[in-house]
């Protein structure tokens, strides 16, 4: 009788319960997990890699604009896992209300609802685009005889305080933590990159029933109680979008082809110029110099410049005389005459520049320069009207 072999499913977690106060103002209408990185969700990246790797069974801890993230991802079924959601908080007059946990007591109550994690399973932030061979990991992972594992990257020394700094010995045991050191003071230049790599054990050390987080409580305690613990530095493509500034970056990176595992969507209309669906614009009439990338239903006035890296999402209106200069501007966004963005990122109401600092241009009575593009304007709409009027007199 031949034998049944037996289907082993591989788990996985993505911590997406965040309010992602770092990356406002775009998180204040989108969760961290589905802010896109040219139209298309990092989250999207991160299953993507997951399936690659056959880790099918997906748990995602959700709570600040759960909704959102549950109604795009749903069962997970169009990406080829399977997906289900830990909601963290509660109902308030009928409104939803985050309350999140922190990573490590999202991974405790998963357990505690239905105990879960039963084999070596992969824990990523929902905030990073990586490209990193995840089977490899979990080998050198299980070599070692580890409860937890940190994928560590290596920085130069000069850039060690914009990361949380991990210290080993020689043989990889993990020793201490830095959190952002000065130059001077830094042990180490491998960082940690926010990739676990856990044993079911672990939920051992994590009390129930309260908030309790990954690395400032979890892996202090691990270290203190002297569990095998370790990290594995790994080179690979790992770029953060924990912050406005990053995100900035990351679509730079793209734009340039700096980040290999995401390519640019839509048609290449010029050298360096993508486009999507039905850009109205005259190219002879706009100057536009790539890299650069315009999303569908976007309309492009005769006399404006565009020089990228730069994004341009779509249905947006770039008025005649306006420049964007290595900026992103995301959908529906109406640049006015005369606007010149330089090193900004404009999103809805505010225009961010490249440290972070927003504007909002409502509250700055800016927002004759930078409104919705889904919003009429009554000089337009005179000229609308006046050009109705020459069409029915020539009727007549």
């Amino acid at each position: 009788m031949a034998k049944i072999e037996e289907i082993v499913f591989m788990k996985a977690m993505i911590l997406a319960a965040g309010k992602g106060t770092r990356v406002r103002p775009i998180t204040h209408t989108i969760p961290k997990p589905l802010i896109p990185i040219l139209q298309k969700p990092v989250m999207e990246f991160l299953l993507e890699l997951l399936r690659k790797h056959g880790f099918d069974q997906i748990m995602v801890n959700v709570s600040h604009l759960a909704e959102e993230i549950e109604s795009y991802f749903r069962d997970g079924q169009r990406f080829g896992v399977q997906i289900a959601y830990s909601f963290e908080g509660k109902i308030v007059d009928g409104d939803l209300v985050g309350e999140a946990l922190g990573s490590a007591g999202g991974l405790r109550r998963i357990q505690d609802f239905n105990p879960f994690f039963d084999d070596t399973f992969i824990v990523l932030c929902g905030d990073a685009l990586i490209d990193l061979d995840l089977t490899a990991a979990v080998k050198c992972h299980k070599e070692k005889g580890a409860i937890a594992t940190i994928i560590t990257k290596s920085v130069p020394k000069e850039v060690v305080s914009s990361y949380g700094v991990v210290v080993t010995d020689e043989e990889g045991r993990i020793k201490a933590f830095q959190e952002k050191p000065s130059v001077d003071e830094a042990l180490s230049t491998k960082i940690n990159t926010g990739i676990y790599i856990f044993e079911p054990e672990i939920i051992n050390y994590i009390p129930p029933n309260q908030k309790y987080d990954i690395g400032g409580e979890l892996f202090p305690r691990l270290v203190e109680k002297g569990a095998p613990f370790y990290a594995v530095n790994m080179d690979f493509e790992w770029v953060d979008i924990g912050k406005v500034p990053d995100y900035w970056h990351a679509i730079r990176g793209v734009l340039q082809r700096e980040i290999k595992n995401v390519q640019i969507p839509g048609i290449e209309v010029k050298p360096g110029i993508y486009t999507g669906l039905n850009v109205a614009v005259n190219w002879d009439k706009v100057n536009i110099q790539g890299p650069v990338y315009i999303g569908g239903m976007t309309h492009i006035e005769d006399g404006a410049t565009i020089i990228g890296p730069s994004m341009i999402g779509p249905n947006c209106w770039i008025c005649s005389g306006a420049t964007v200069d290595n900026s992103v501007i995301f959908e529906y966004s109406r640049l006015g005459p005369g606007v010149r963005l330089v090193d900004k990122l404009v999103f809805g109401r505010y225009c961010v520049d490249k440290t972070g600092a927003a504007i909002d241009v409502q509250a700055a009575a800016l927002d004759w320069l930078i409104t919705d593009s889904r919003q009429s304007f009554p000089h337009e709409d005179q000229v609308q009207q006046k050009a109705i009027a020459e069409l029915l007199n020539q009727d007549r």
